[in-house]
């Protein structure tokens, strides 16, 4: 969530080290995140980014000095994690609208939900076709 002058506030890794590059990589096996505020070029780094205010449409925005308020009483504290169920999408939406939503966890749900059907017709599959060749001998 930009703040302005510079500064986000972000959730990481409880065991967060130095090296940014780990973050990402980290948080897929965290259960806990601590709510930091920290330069946005500390964070990014050489890496692009972009304002995202995708949800606008959909929910409305609450007032700004309620956003930054809300952010900057979570700074230091640690939140609970899940890639699926509460991420960092789902931290800033929360901020902003007021409700946890994410784009990024329910296409990973529906990919989860695909790949766990598809998983299930193969074996399906692979069960009728190993009777019937019982059946032939």
């Amino acid at each position: 969530l930009y703040l302005g002058d510079g500064y986000i506030i972000n959730v990481t890794p409880v065991d967060e080290g130095p090296p940014a590059t780990f973050a990402s990589a980290k948080s897929v096996f965290s259960r806990k995140a601590r709510v930091r505020m920290q330069l946005l070029k500390d964070v990014v780094g050489n890496d692009t980014y972009h304002i995202n205010n995708k949800y606008d449409g959909t929910y409305a925005p609450l007032p700004v000095e309620e956003i930054i308020r809300r952010a900057e009483y979570l700074i230091d504290q640690e939140v609970s994690y899940d890639l699926l169920g509460n991420n960092c999408e789902h931290f800033v939406t929360l901020l902003r609208y007021g409700e946890g939503v994410s784009d990024q966890a329910n296409r990973a749900i529906g990919a989860i939900g695909f790949v766990t059907a598809a998983a299930g017709a193969f074996s399906l599959l692979g069960l009728l076709r190993s009777r019937s060749r019982e059946r032939q001998y």
